[in-house]
């Protein structure tokens, strides 16, 4: 027997139906598209990540993976790897009843992304994924690019959105975080 999908017009109508089953989905276009699991590599970068942060920022601002980020435009939700939220997200969410961020909400202050092999992942994380978190205000993205052996930094300015690359031994600079001392090598866990 096949199971219609769901019609799904808002990021609240995907949140509810999120709870009931397994995954990770984006919604695009009132479809539901199921995300491939994460590589066991990526997870351990985005854990090393998570543990280097937790040396600058509170830990319950910090978030990895299963955090859906309402998006304007399509898909209308993303999944980052890695999640910097803002002081008041714990509360905002806690009171939701959900790890979600809406779009009634301020955005995160940092999400990172760790591309994995492949044209149609790296067009989405360089590209697309870029849009759509620059459209939706928030600060940094962070792009942990292990392929090519490098860390994007893109920053929101009032000029529009910097970028700067980093890789092997040199510090990765976030205006966020001024006094990180992290290198490329280290964030991508290549040394």
């Amino acid at each position: 027997m096949v199971q219609a999908q769901p019609q799904l017009k808002t990021f609240s109508d995907f949140l509810a139906y999120a709870q009931e089953v397994e995954g990770y989905y984006e919604l695009t276009n009132g479809e539901l598209v199921e995300m491939p699991p994460e590589s066991d590599e990526n997870l351990y970068r985005a854990m090393r990540l998570y543990e280097a942060l937790k040396a600058v920022i509170d830990m319950r601002q910090i978030r990895l993976q299963g955090l859906a980020i309402a998006m304007p435009g399509q898909p209308k939700n993303r999944y980052p790897d890695l999640t910097v939220l803002r002081p008041e997200h714990p509360e905002q969410m806690r009171e939701l009843g959900q790890a979600a961020i809406t779009l009634e909400m301020a955005p995160p202050l940092v999400v990172v992304e760790v591309v994995n092999p492949g044209a149609e992942n790296r067009r989405r994380d360089y590209l697309e994924k870029r849009n759509q978190y620059e459209w939706r205000g928030i600060s940094e993205y962070w792009i942990l690019d292990p392929v090519v052996g490098q860390v994007t930094v893109l920053s929101l300015t009032s000029q529009g959105c910097s970028e700067a690359t980093f890789a092997g031994e040199a510090v990765v600079e976030s205006p966020s975080f001024p006094d990180w001392a992290l290198t490329a090598e280290a964030m991508l866990g290549l040394g």
